[in-house]
């Protein structure tokens, strides 16, 4: 077995599912951090195993026709854009092959239904600048100074920016706005060593079509010092139209807290998502302007978004008379695309100010075909379909046999419950809309075993430099107007 520190000359062959170049020495098969596909390297072994090792690029001997100049001087410390020397065709190729590979290996779908029914990926024409949200931590230098930038990949070690090339300009100026209250007001950031210190994240919003800003200072405290003086200095950026902070006191990883208070400014901002027809290329006249809230879920990229949804929106095949479900339906995204086709769309979300966002967003467009649940998606579907199996609640909501069911759950997939009362429910159509490959094909496989055929997959570039791709894939009935009586188990160690 090769040591830790060895150097071993690879040819890179393929991409890991992190974005690590795949390449063998005499069999043995090494995972290396920062190469792309047709380097020839020097890589030192980092973490050596039996079989394989992990490693790192201490030389490319022979670069790739595929690899080409990061315009991030700080891609390799940062590890968020792993794709970044990858060039961007190629990255979409290894995006397709990461989905179908996951439909293939865990969903078990046979490759000559995959060549039927999968269209090619949707891109960007310009894949930088395309975040309209990020979240920036701040931390401490040796010398007790605030930074701020993102973390090292699998770390929680700072590495100093306030301008990362996927987000929007307006960032840098935003937090070069907090840094500098900090140092005038002798602010402490917050130190996870220890838990001292006062700034701990900074979230900023944009809309990309309002040109709204959003901007929340999260704190390790009940309340910010001298906060008339950052926001005096938020204000003077251009379009800033919310300024809050947001507490959060507890020893954790997750970066809001529950409680929002307002410093200046609106209690959230709009964005417009205009729907395409089928081809992607054309406008269809139409388009829904959402309202969003410091803690509700948007997808960060805006005109990727509106590729997404039109597809869901297109393989839903609505013609005015379908009773649709939209479960995971955060701020009301999707069921207001859907609503202008439908005959009635319920949306359910866990998040109770997601709903309070959907509703408005409803009265805000005009649209009274959309009613909203809060709840989880597995506990409210099975109550209401129930509900209908005695004649009560759920018959009035017309839950026996919705005509659609729209999914777009978290990166985990469905839970158990969910599918097995979506497959009882047995709709015409489900339409499913995955951030994760895997989980799909592994919910695409419960589907189909219980009574449906995969018909469309499309795989659309949400995160362009990253390893992350969404993908839209519809599945029809092969019986519409029958039910399934099934139970659905997860494997050990799957959760849905």
């Amino acid at each position: 077995m090769y040591q830790k520190n060895e150097l071993l000359t690879v040819t890179i062959t393929d991409i890991g599912s992190d974005g690590e170049g795949i390449g063998k020495s005499d069999g043995y098969t090494l995972f290396v951090k920062d190469a792309v596909v047709g380097d020839v390297v020097r890589a030192r072994i980092t973490k050596p195993k039996k079989n394989y090792a992990y490693a790192r690029v201490e030389e490319i001997i022979t670069s790739s026709p595929f690899r080409v100049a990061p315009p991030c001087s700080v891609y390799r410390q940062c590890g968020g854009c792993q794709l970044q020397p990858l060039a961007y065709e190629q990255q979409l190729q290894y995006k397709e092959r990461k989905v179908r590979g996951n439909l293939q290996r865990i969903g078990g779908f046979d490759e000559a239904l995959l060549d039927r029914v999968t269209a090619p990926i949707v891109g960007m024409d310009e894949p930088y600048r395309y975040r309209n949200k990020a979240q920036y931590p701040f931390g401490v230098t040796r010398e007790g100074n605030p930074v701020t930038g993102f973390y090292a990949g699998r770390t929680h070690t700072i590495i100093s920016g306030t301008d990362c090339l996927l987000g929007i300009p307006e960032n840098r100026e935003v937090l070069e706005a907090v840094l500098a209250y900090m140092n005038e007001n002798h602010v402490k950031a917050y130190d996870e060593t220890n838990g001292n210190g006062l700034i701990r994240h900074v979230l900023i919003r944009k809309g990309f079509s309002s040109e709204q800003i959003m901007v929340c200072a999260v704190i390790n405290g009940k309340e910010l010092p001298h906060a008339e003086r950052l926001v005096e200095k938020l204000k003077a950026i251009k379009n800033m139209t919310s300024v809050s902070y947001c507490i959060n006191m507890d020893n954790t990883n997750v970066i809001m807290g529950t409680e929002v208070v307002s410093l200046w400014g609106e209690p959230a901002i709009t964005d417009s998502i205009r729907i395409y027809k089928e081809n992607l290329c054309e406008f269809d006249g139409r388009e829904v302007t959402f309202c969003i809230s410091l803690l509700s879920f948007y997808q960060v990229n805006p005109r990727q978004t509106e590729k997404l949804y039109s597809l869901a929106l297109a393989y839903a095949g609505l013609t005015g008379k379908e009773t649709v479900w939209d479960l995971y339906c955060g701020i009301g995204t999707i069921s207001l695309f859907l609503a202008g086709d439908a005959k009635q769309v319920y949306g359910v979300e866990v998040v109770p100010q997601a709903i309070e966002d959907a509703r408005e967003n409803a009265r805000r467009n005009g649209i009274q075909n959309a009613e909203f649940f809060v709840g989880k998606a597995e506990e409210v579907l099975p109550r209401f379909y129930k509900g209908s199996a005695a004649g009560n609640v759920g018959e009035h909501y017309g839950m026996r046999h919705p005509d659609v069911i729209v999914v777009d759950p978290p990166r985990k997939g469905c839970d158990a419950a969910c599918l097995e009362t979506m497959l009882a429910m047995a709709p015409k159509r489900i339409v499913y809309v995955s951030c994760d490959s895997a989980t799909l094909a592994r919910d695409l496989r419960i589907l189909a075993d219980g009574g449906y055929e995969l018909k469309r997959v499309r795989a659309v570039d949400m995160f362009p430099q990253t390893v992350h791709v969404e993908t839209v894939v519809l599945l029809s009935h092969k019986t519409p107007d029958s039910t399934v009586d099934i139970t659905v188990e997860f494997g050990e160690g799957e959760e849905g």
